[in-house]
């Protein structure tokens, strides 16, 4: 038990997505199994990993299932489950990590989008190498500022399905490596800024770099939701919108 509750302290410590799988009724009551999910960078669909024993092989079975779609829905959940004959009393409690919206580029969208973001309680991150644009002044309201290389700061994050990547630069040094670096990850959104001749351009020096057409598909581009602004706000407002759009249809699928 002791292995159990280490695994499920450092998954939490870690942020991570995980279920801990209580049984509340029969023989087995009181037995833990921990549930977590196994991302696929490429888009597809996600397995599950398990530690711990539930005492019995086809309800541990059943209660994996159970957890997956309870992980899919980022919802704790309290479940009768029939087992061969028996029914079994379950409390699937999820763990969902706080959600982060990761901006490259310290442009003037950036401004009014960690505003927006931060009114529905999203962590804000804003990295850009450019110490003239990345400055407190004006980004005081961010909880977190990093001068550096994006692709550098993004390979030092636990970017996973609870994480936002936006990259706004219009600058292929910057935006093309952290797409690269966020396109390795699970995250649950990926926007990039630009026209569609401005993407298509994006996509060939992807592809030169080794991205497969599975990986680029995840990309949003042009990033946000078509409402017609042109105002750095109005195009904030777009994109923050479709990330919560996108956001709840993952959890709508999960359940």
């Amino acid at each position: 038990m002791s292995e159990l509750f280490h695994a499920v302290a450092q998954s939490i410590h870690q942020d991570e997505l995980c279920a801990v799988v209580t049984v509340l009724s029969g023989d087995e009551i009181g037995r833990k199994l921990l549930v977590r999910r196994e991302g696929n960078a490429d888009g597809g669909e996600s397995s599950v990993a398990a530690t711990g024993s539930l005492g019995d092989t086809a309800l541990e079975q059943a209660a994996i299932d159970c957890a997956a779609e309870a992980l899919a829905a980022r919802r704790t959940t309290r479940v009768s489950l029939p087992v061969e004959g028996q029914e079994w009393d379950l409390l699937i409690d999820v763990h969902v990590p706080q959600e982060k919206l990761v901006i490259v580029g310290a442009v003037h969208i950036a401004i009014p989008l960690v505003s927006f973001a931060r009114e529905l309680g999203l962590y804000t991150v804003v990295v850009d190498a450019r110490p003239i644009f990345a400055t407190q002044d004006r980004f005081g309201h961010v909880d977190e500022l990093i001068r550096s290389w994006p692709d550098e700061a993004l390979q030092e994050m636990n970017l996973n399905e609870s994480s936002y990547v936006v990259t706004l630069t219009h600058d292929e040094k910057l935006d093309t490596p952290a797409l690269i670096c966020a396109l390795d990850h699970p995250v649950g959104y990926i926007g990039a800024l630009g026209s569609k001749r401005t993407h298509a351009k994006r996509v060939t020096a992807l592809r030169e770099a080794g991205v497969s057409d599975e990986q680029i598909s995840r990309i949003h581009a042009p990033i946000g939701l078509d409402l017609g602004g042109r105002s750095p706000g109005e195009i904030a407002l777009a994109i923050l919108a479709e990330i919560v759009q996108v956001r709840n249809r993952s959890k709508e699928a999960g359940t």
